[in-house]
């Protein structure tokens, strides 16, 4: 995959898979795979050995069935517009001094 237009701390839309439509905050993204983790969407469980049991009040894992977010990949996800709230596409424009900066595709308006 190249780069990402869709960073950390986004807001953004599903727009397909089981969880379409809910609007959530990226938590982190991996750009060698094209892929994003929204907060509390995508919910996969997993099994979970319990790690240093010596005593779990102190940091340990318990382990057990734990419930996290999966990945999203970049194609199902938009994000929203902060003007608005919409969802667009994100375009890359140069300014005057020569900085990259984000630019929502539906109205110009920038992003960062």
């Amino acid at each position: 995959m190249g780069k990402m237009r869709i960073r950390k701390d986004d807001n953004v839309v599903i727009t397909g898979g089981k969880d379409r439509g809910k609007t959530g905050k990226v938590l982190r993204t991996e750009p060698k795979k094209g892929r994003v983790y929204i907060e509390n969407l995508n919910i996969v469980k997993r099994h979970e050995r319990p790690r240093s049991v010596k005593d779990a009040s102190k940091g340990g894992d318990v382990g057990g069935i734990v419930e996290k977010e999966g990945p999203i990949h970049i194609s199902n996800v938009m994000l929203l517009d902060p003007s608005d709230n919409k969802p667009t596409r994100v375009r890359l424009e140069r300014s005057k001094d020569g900085k990259r900066r984000r630019v929502g595709a539906r109205k110009g308006t920038e992003i960062d």
